[in-house]
Order: structure tokens, then sequence, then C-alpha cells
């Protein structure tokens, strides 16, 4: 079985990097960019300044889930201002076992 994770090649603050995510990462990721007029390239700048101390690739899941779940559910991104959450887990979400 074909692994769904695309590693591309990306610039951020002038560096280039890789970030590994599924296809449907990075197209909510460009369409997220698209929709506020700006460059993947910033748009990842804005994930990677705001991220906590966790991988980039998952601070871009983060990040494009919390978009989408917030336009879903028509409540503010807890990511507002390019700020993304240190966890995704809501107090309001029973643990798991």
């Amino acid at each position: 079985m074909k692994s769904s994770i695309v590693k591309r090649s990306v610039i951020i603050g002038g560096h280039k990097t890789s970030v590994s995510l599924e296809n449907d990462f990075w197209d909510g990721l460009r369409e997220i960019a698209e929709a506020r007029q700006m460059s993947v390239s910033a748009l990842l700048m804005t994930i990677d300044k705001g991220r906590a101390s966790t991988n980039l690739s998952s601070a871009i899941r983060v990040f494009v889930f919390e978009h989408f779940r917030a336009a879903a559910s028509s409540v503010p991104p807890r990511h507002e201002g390019g700020q993304v959450p240190s966890t995704f887990v809501s107090s309001e979400m029973p643990p798991l076992r």
C-alpha cells in the first residue's frame, strides 16, 4: 500500500526545508493561503512562528484542522492571528481510554 504522505520542499523565512503531509492537508493549506491572499510560504511562516514545541508538520495539520473545524461550526479558530494552539484537544472532550 502506497503512503498518502507527500514530502515537499518549502521555503520558510528564506530557509529551505521539507515538510511531509497528506495531500488533503496540502490542499487545505493552499485553500487557506488563497483565501487570505497570501502565499503558502507566508502562511507556513505564520504557522511556524506561532507553533509550540511541536514539529512543523504536526503544527500545520492542527492549523488546517482548526481552520476548517471553525468554518464548519462558526466558532472562531483557536489559532486566531496565526497562533497555533499547543494542543487541539478540547476540555470538552472525554479522555481517551
